[in-house]
């Protein structure tokens, strides 16, 4: 086990496989450590947020301020605390997962992933055994179905992704002093991997970022599905210092997909983004990469520590993936390329 801090422990699995009961007992096994539950937040959510944006959502898990508030309070304790920190917290989606992971290894903390792994008889067991407190019949109820109801997305991030990301443990038949046992044994072993998402640091200014559009034989546009933050993106990134921005541009493309191009390419816009806190803006480039032939289509190295996806899209289709402003960027950015002419836009809007 790492010692001296930024070392998270996150305790995943269903509803009623004991991961709140294990991390209490964890903590005693694990020195200098811990218990953030982010159940807290959602908590403080519910008396933060209007009625109407609450109601808007089935889950606190879908509520973006929640998600970067485990971030920032994850961050804030182990900068406070130092030590480990261990968060029983059921991730299911994995676009969350990688928002929420990637985050953290934004900010430097490594993250073992534990996924506690009793059998589906023996979750639906503890379900209906749940202890239902006189004075609130009907909250425990409704707790136990919304339990029930999320066994099937368990069942369905296991046999996809799950099982190859976390260090499963079986707690069917463990208390959860034992569960607790086994999890440390495999920290310290080192059994437990680190989450292998690749973040760069978060942004203290504005930056200038390079972004490279790749076309296919049918013109449609590639886009990428990044796993560190929400939302579809064009193949590029961060301009690093001392960097020419169409060769950042070359470089990110080949890092992120293993196509390498030889061309540099032609710019299409500069969209001045202005600051949203968190985040400081800067200048967004969008630079041309031409066609790729079937080949090198196939040729695509996604999915991999850094995007969970990829895919050709029309720009009807790339309207219903990619943020709004960042569409606009797309949109214009095609205009340019028919018009062979570089556009400058500031916040997605072309200036006069």
């Amino acid at each position: 086990m790492r010692r001296g801090g930024n070392v998270i422990v996150w305790v995943n699995g269903a509803f009623g496989a004991g991961k709140t009961t294990t991390a209490r007992e964890l903590i005693e096994l694990i020195p200098n450590s811990t218990l953030f539950d982010p159940e807290v937040i959602g908590g403080a959510l519910a008396h933060l947020l209007p009625p109407k944006r609450l109601a808007e959502v089935g889950d606190f898990q879908d509520l973006p301020i929640w998600r970067r508030l485990v971030i920032d309070t994850a961050a804030a304790m182990l900068a406070e605390l130092g030590g480990v920190l261990v968060v029983p917290m059921t991730l299911l989606r994995q676009d969350y997962r990688d928002e929420i992971f990637g985050g953290l290894a934004a900010r430097r903390i490594t993250v073992r992933h534990v996924l506690l792994a009793p059998a589906e008889t023996i979750l639906r067991e503890r379900i209906a055994g749940r202890e239902i407190p006189p004075d609130l019949p009907d909250g425990e109820i409704r707790q136990r179905q919304w339990a029930y109801e999320h066994i099937e997305p368990y069942r369905a991030a296991l046999a996809s992704w799950l099982t190859a990301d976390a260090h499963p443990i079986d707690s069917g038949n463990l208390t959860p002093y034992e569960t607790a046992a086994k999890v440390a044994e495999a920290v310290s072993a080192g059994t437990v991997p680190v989450c292998d998402i690749v973040q760069t640091p978060e942004p203290t200014a504005e930056t200038l970022a390079a972004g490279v559009l790749l076309f296919d034989e049918q013109d449609r546009v590639l886009l990428v599905d990044p796993t560190y933050k929400a939302g579809w993106e064009f193949p590029g990134g961060v301009v690093e210092p001392g960097e020419a921005p169409a060769r950042a541009g070359m470089r990110e493309v080949a890092e992120e997909t293993g196509i390498r191009l030889e061309d540099v390419p032609r710019l299409l816009v500069v969209d001045w983004e202005p600051p949203a806190p968190p985040g400081y803006g800067g200048l967004r480039l969008l630079f041309d990469g031409g066609r790729l032939d079937s080949a090198d289509a196939d040729r695509l190295l996604l999915p991999g520590p850094e995007l969970r996806g990829w895919r050709f899209v029309t720009e009807e289709e790339a309207a219903g993936l990619l943020p709004p402003v960042r569409y606009e960027r797309l949109r214009w950015a095609l205009r340019a390329r028919e018009r062979d002419a570089a556009m400058y836009l500031e916040a997605g809007i072309p200036t006069p």
